[in-house]
């Protein structure tokens, strides 16, 4: 059946909440309202409200009761309405849950999911793409899918994982995008890149909604002879090294694409990888196309500005095909 994105993990967590009873889910309004984004939408009436609970406004309460719940053998699914609000619960996910089985074996089998992402006006505190204060915290594991595919299939990977992983769902995504996905799909692996367009004369990696606009603008750059391979992340921690070192040796000119702020994004640790391991077949200068060091904005003329567009990556693209 064709689900859209947020379709699709209401639907992976329903079966896996059939799946296993440990499995519960927490969170502000997600009961009878069904979430901010209604991604819980019509669970309570299935499921009950002691297995779909809606609680207070109060973040690091939420994930300080989860992280208590997995240590009891539970598995937890923590909705935050907005991830910015994340910021709340810090030191309990990088100094407890992420640490806990480094320090006395003990597993922590919780999902923290909710919406990240700018290109609907939210401003700088709904708007957010906080991915990197945490894919830097070992013991952690996180995950941005783009398509509806793969938040169906990584998010049923995170809740059965022992870990504690942040699920990260681009709410630009959320009714924009659809894949034709079955009842009781199969899961699909943490830390595996994907290729979401072949191409031989250049590679673009990203992630999230990035990868749509990186699609659409290959396609568009196919018309000029231009073959842009796009390579999906998925899972930002653990990175997929083998995937991002393969499309680099396969095309020879590599740009990295993200919205999150360019200090200190992703595109620095990828720029090593390649560096360290794929240097002698480059034929370009990395490049980086990422948003600009500011808060998100609110007026909508700023906020284009601020993002990544579909123009500046056609020319940073018609740039490196010209080395």
């Amino acid at each position: 059946m064709q689900l859209t994105y947020v379709d699709a993990i209401r639907q992976a967590l329903a079966e896996e909440m059939r799946r296993d009873p440990a499995v519960f889910l927490l969170g502000e309004d997600i009961g009878i309202y069904g979430g901010a984004f209604k991604a819980t939408a019509g669970l309570v009436d299935e499921f009950g409200p002691a297995r779909v609970v809606d609680t207070p406004l109060a973040e690091s309460a939420i994930v300080g009761a989860a992280i208590g719940a997995a240590y009891s053998g539970m598995r937890p699914v923590v909705e935050m309405q907005f991830m910015d609000f994340i910021a709340c619960c810090f030191n309990q996910i990088t100094n407890f849950a992420a640490k806990s089985h480094y320090r006395w074996g003990a597993p922590v089998p919780m999902v923290i999911r909710g919406p990240v992402g700018g290109g609907v006006h939210g401003g700088p505190f709904h708007s957010q793409n906080p991915e990197m204060y945490f894919a830097h915290t070992p013991g952690l594991k996180v995950v941005e899918p783009a398509t509806a595919r793969d938040a169906y299939g990584l998010l049923k990977s995170a809740i059965r994982d022992n870990n504690p992983v942040l699920f990260l769902e681009h709410k630009f995504l959320y009714r924009r995008v659809k894949d034709e996905i079955a009842e009781d799909g199969p899961a699909i692996p943490l830390g595996v890149a994907a290729v979401a367009r072949p191409g031989r004369d250049l590679s673009v990696i990203t992630y999230g909604a990035m990868v749509q606009l990186a699609v659409e603008t290959a396609q568009a750059l196919a018309g000029e002879g231009i073959e842009a391979e796009v390579m999906d992340l998925r899972t930002l921690a653990p990175l997929d090294r083998a995937a991002i070192v393969a499309t680099a040796k396969k095309t020879n000119k590599v740009l990295i694409l993200h919205e999150d702020t360019r200090t200190g994004g992703i595109a620095g640790e990828i720029t090593a990888i390649l560096q360290e391991e794929a240097f002698d077949d480059l034929d370009a200068p990395i490049l980086r196309l990422t948003s600009a060091d500011t808060p998100v904005p609110f007026s909508p003329p700023l906020e284009a500005a601020f993002l990544p567009s579909a123009e500046g990556l056609k020319a940073a693209l018609r740039r490196l095909a010209r080395y």
